[in-house]
């Protein structure tokens, strides 16, 4: 009798809603909002290994960025989305596409934490990765 392969548990997908994040702390992200970004991202970088927010890593980190923002490289453990368009429409549709999978998606805009849970993610909080209680 062949004994069953245990279920591997699957990596957390970590969604950060960028323009929101760094925009919720205020230390003159609008005179730079690409290096306000990359700040971000080098931030998210250990998060992808020591998890986050209750989740244990490893995770898989996407900083989703539009606008001015656009053109940040990633870095080992930080994948970057650019959106075409709105960043929340593109935070949204990876969220929905992380269907049966543990999510979290790291954001303030109230709009967008009903969208993204209704596709099964759960939300936090900017100050979960950004700014002064964050780990």
């Amino acid at each position: 009798m062949t004994e069953p392969i245990p279920e591997q548990p699957r990596t957390t997908l970590l969604i950060v809603d960028g323009a929101n994040v760094v925009g919720s702390v205020p230390d003159g992200w609008w005179r730079d909002r690409r290096g306000a970004a990359e700040r971000l991202r080098d931030r998210l970088a250990r998060y992808a290994a020591e998890g986050v927010g209750g989740e244990p890593g490893p995770l898989e980190v996407v900083l989703v960025v539009e606008g001015a923002a656009r053109g940040v490289a990633p870095v080992p453990g930080v994948r970057i989305e650019e959106a075409p368009g709105s960043g929340d429409d593109r935070v949204a549709a990876l969220a929905a596409g992380a269907a049966g999978r543990p999510c979290l998606v790291i954001t303030a805009d109230r709009e967008l934490r009903h969208r993204v849970t209704a596709a099964g993610a759960r939300t936090a909080g900017p100050r979960t990765v950004y700014g002064p209680h964050a780990p």
